[in-house]
């Protein structure tokens, strides 16, 4: 295998693992937090602050990544967040916890956090052709998908198994979480076995003249873009944050008291089902276009995210539920594709980086709204209709700002739009 082919793999091993991880944290988090003595609203301010810790890490290591080494500062994530792990399973003071979740890398939501995705995507992006880009990240965005469904299966089934054996339910969680903070540790492992060629090298590096990696937050040609861009994501990221996936496991909880047994095989169900949508996205992409796939699949799966919270039954939210999540990350490859390739080479990191954190900072602002919510039983479901509302308004104001902006291989019609 090339040095090339050995880093691909690497990469989708890594993302493997980590949203093993992140898919068993969502479903048990807040019942941990939970049992260790914390209010709801706490639980929404350290949910809160732990994404605002994960924007400043993602910002502070994606803008130098490009320069400083790739493999170099996804060791460090990596680091932190096993970090963060551990100090979540030795202590139940609320500073201490939310200092690990402030300076370490934290998943409430079951998907990517931190600096690790805008990272690896730049040197995916890097190691394959244009043509294929959106296809490779397809792959990787079900490879993550398999990954969150199997972490978010064990997280139900472990701590019930646990719990049978005669452990307490707060320890039970605590062995997830535990298991968090190991899968950290390997990681770091992981990328220390990249080449070099993982990094941007020499030749990106030269290609934008001195002082290019002076601009702003690591960006120069692609700021405006980039910043554009930015401001959108944030916005549907906000919407999305009243429905982490953390906060869905404790609403059906809530509403038809649902345990983390049963949690766990339902949240499989859905991620497994949103990482095949992934590979018809990529098919959809090279006839109409990123932009017209991101939209024209994200409308949809909103309205039914709107329906999820009316239905009567535990069946038929679940059926609603999985019927979204067939569609609903559709964009995810697209619009990492679509940021990758109206950016230069040199900015890739950056631009992952900086629409990763505006991502960050809207999803962050939400749970703290949420925890609110969810401590007055009539409110508990309003933020499935929130989400839905602001996510809608996200996919007009894209659709408006973006259809016009094609990367390089759609303005040499390698797509048929219609």
């Amino acid at each position: 295998m090339t040095p090339v082919g050995r880093d691909v793999a690497l990469l989708f091993a890594a993302r493997a693992l980590r949203l093993v991880a992140y898919g068993a944290l969502s479903v048990v988090l807040v019942f941990y937090l939970t049992g260790l003595g914390l209010t709801e609203p706490q639980v929404g301010l350290l949910l809160t602050l732990t994404l605002l810790g994960d924007t400043a890490v993602s910002l502070a290591v994606t803008t130098h990544a490009d320069r400083l080494g790739r493999r170099r500062m996804l060791t460090v994530s990596a680091g932190l967040m096993a970090g963060a792990g551990l100090v979540f399973i030795s202590t139940d003071a609320f500073w201490l916890l939310v200092l690990a979740a402030t300076v370490g890398v934290i998943s409430p939501s079951g998907q990517e956090v931190g600096p690790f995705l805008p990272v690896e995507q730049a040197a995916l992006a890097r190691a394959v052709p244009a043509d294929a880009r959106t296809r490779v990240f397809a792959w990787y965005t079900l490879a993550g998908a398999l990954a969150t469904s199997v972490g978010a299966l064990g997280g139900g089934l472990v701590p019930a198994a646990l719990q049978r054996a005669g452990t307490a339910p707060l320890d039970s969680y605590r062995w997830v979480i535990a298991g968090y903070a190991a899968i950290g540790l390997v990681l770091a492992a992981l990328f220390q076995g990249l080449s070099r060629e993982a990094d941007a090298g020499p030749t990106a590096a030269a290609a934008t003249g001195p002082g290019a990696g002076s601009g702003l937050w690591g960006l120069h040609e692609s700021r405006g873009t980039v910043t554009r861009l930015a401001a959108l994501f944030a916005l549907d990221a906000f919407g999305g944050g009243f429905v982490a996936q953390s906060f869905a496991a404790y609403w059906f909880h809530l509403r038809f008291g649902v345990d983390p047994a049963t949690l766990g095989p339902i949240f499989f169900w859905a991620n497994l089902l949103a990482g095949l949508s992934a590979l018809l996205a990529a098919r959809l992409a090279a006839r109409f276009g990123l932009v017209r796939t991101m939209v024209w699949t994200h409308l949809p799966s909103n309205v039914l995210l709107i329906l999820v919270p009316l239905m009567p039954t535990l069946p038929l939210a679940v059926a609603v539920l999985w019927a979204r999540f067939s569609i609903s990350q559709m964009d995810v490859p697209t619009r990492q594709s679509y940021v990758m390739a109206v950016v230069r080479p040199d900015e890739r990191s950056a631009a992952g980086g900086v629409t990763g954190v505006a991502r960050t900072l809207g999803a962050a602002v939400s749970p703290v709204i949420v925890g609110q919510l969810f401590a007055r039983p009539a409110l508990i479901s309003l933020p499935f209709v929130i989400a839905g509302t602001l996510k809608i308004a996200y996919d007009l104001l894209l659709y408006r700002a973006f259809v016009g902006v094609q990367p390089a291989e759609e303005r040499a019609g390698t797509h048929r739009p219609r």
